[in-house]
C-alpha cells in the first residue's frame, strides 16, 4: 500500500510540475491596450456594463457598415476591407465580448439575443441610424439574427462564410474549435494554450498559407489570453448552436452579399448555397481556392467586389 500510495504521490507531482512548465497566463490587459487599442480605437461603454473596443473611420456623414468578426478573432481581421472602405464609407467594427479587447461579458451572456443587442447598442452609441451589416463565421450568423429582429436598420448585409445554416460539415476541422468543444480540455485550455496550437488553428482555417504569418499569430494568442477571454471560449463552445429557419431567411428583403471560400473547412461552401437559396434578394461569390476568411486571403479581389456591389445597389457616398 506504501508503494501504490507513492506511486499516486510521483504522478500526482509530475502532473503538477507540467502544469506550471506549460501552463499560459492571461495577458495584462494594459498591455493588451496599448498594443492593439492604439488610435483610432476607441473604449465605449454600452448596456450591461461591457466596454466595447472598436474603430469607426471615414467620413461620418457617409453610409455606415458595421463589421463583425468570427469566433475567436478580432476586429483587425477586417483591416484589408476598412483600407478599401473607409475613403468612401463610414467603416464601424468592434470586439464582440469575449473577444479581443472587449473582453468577457460581466454577465457571461453569450446568447444570440445578447450578441445581437450589443449591435444595436454599438450603433446606438454611434448614432447611426441604418447602416449595411457585415460578418464573417459566427459574425455572419449574428448578422442575420440582426436582419431577423431588425429589418428595419439594415441597408444591406454582407455574408462572409456565415454561421448558422442548417448544414453540417464533413471532417476536416480545426484543433481549436475541437478542443473548446471538448469537456476537460476546454477546461485545460483556460491555462494551457500553447501558441503552436494556435498557428495550427490558423492554418487549418484557410487556404491561402501566406495570412498566418508570425504577426496574425501573435495577435490570435495574445488576445485569446486576454482575462476572461479563454473562459468565455468555453463557454460559447459548450452551449448549443443555433442554426436559422428557411422560412425566416427568406422574410429577410435586404440586399444581400454572400461570400464564400470553396475550400472552407469550417463551413463548407453548400451553407453558402443554402443561404443563396432561402435568401430572396443576393448574390453569392464563390472564391476557388479560398478557405474560412476570404476577407484575408484574396483581400483585394474580395473588397473591389463589396465595392461594386454597393455602388449597384444605391449605397454610395458622396465622396469621390
Amino acid at each position: 500500500m506504501k508503494w501504490a500510495l507513492r506511486i499516486v504521490l510521483l504522478l500526482l507531482a509530475l502532473l503538477v510540475i507540467a502544469f506550471l512548465l506549460l501552463r499560459t497566463p492571461d495577458t495584462d490587459p494594459a498591455e493588451m491596450r496599448a498594443k492593439y487599442g492604439s488610435a483610432p480605437s476607441q473604449f465605449i461603454e454600452i448596456g450591461g456594463g461591457v466596454t466595447v473596443h472598436l474603430r469607426d473611420e471615414g467620413p461620418k456623414d457617409a453610409p455606415a457598415i458595421i463589421l463583425l468578426h468570427g469566433s475567436a478573432a478580432d476586429l483587425h481581421t477586417w483591416q484589408p476591407w476598412v483600407d478599401a472602405l473607409k475613403s468612401k464609407y463610414r467603416a464601424v467594427r468592434f470586439d464582440q465580448v469575449g473577444h479581443g479587447l472587449t473582453g468577457p461579458d460581466p454577465d457571461n451572456d453569450y446568447s444570440l439575443d445578447n450578441f445581437v443587442a450589443d449591435i444595436d447598442e454599438v450603433a446606438d452609441a454611434l448614432e447611426i441610424e441604418t447602416f449595411v451589416l457585415g460578418g464573417n463565421s459566427m459574425g455572419g450568423g449574428h448578422s442575420v439574427a440582426y436582419a431577423l429582429a431588425h429589418p428595419e436598420r439594415l441597408d444591406g448585409l454582407v455574408l462572409v462564410d456565415a454561421g448558422g445554416a442548417p448544414i453540417e460539415r464533413e471532417g476536416g476541422g480545426n484543433i481549436g474549435f475541437t478542443i473548446a468543444r471538448t469537456p476537460v480540455l476546454n477546461q485545460l485550455m483556460k491555462h494551457i494554450t500553447p501558441r503552436s496550437m494556435i498557428e495550427r488553428s490558423l492554418r487549418e482555417t484557410v487556404s491561402n498559407q501566406s495570412i498566418v504569418t508570425d504577426q496574425a499569430v501573435g495577435r490570435y494568442w495574445e488576445l485569446l489570453r486576454y482575462p476572461g477571454n479563454r473562459d468565455a471560449t468555453r463557454r460559447r463552445f459548450s452551449g448549443t448552436w443555433s442554426t436559422f429557419d428557411a422560412d425566416d431567411v427568406a422574410t429577410i428583403s435586404v440586399p444581400t452579399l454572400v461570400i464564400w471560400g470553396e475550400e472552407d473547412a469550417l463551413i463548407p461552401v453548400e451553407a453558402g448555397l443554402w443561404y443563396d437559396t432561402h435568401l430572396p434578394d443576393s448574390r453569392l461569390v464563390v472564391y476557388p481556392g479560398i478557405g474560412h476568411l476570404p476577407h484575408e486571403e484574396v483581400a483585394e479581389r474580395s473588397s473591389a467586389y463589396l465595392l461594386a456591389w454597393l455602388n449597384e445597389q444605391g449605397i454610395r457616398s458622396a465622396v469621390n
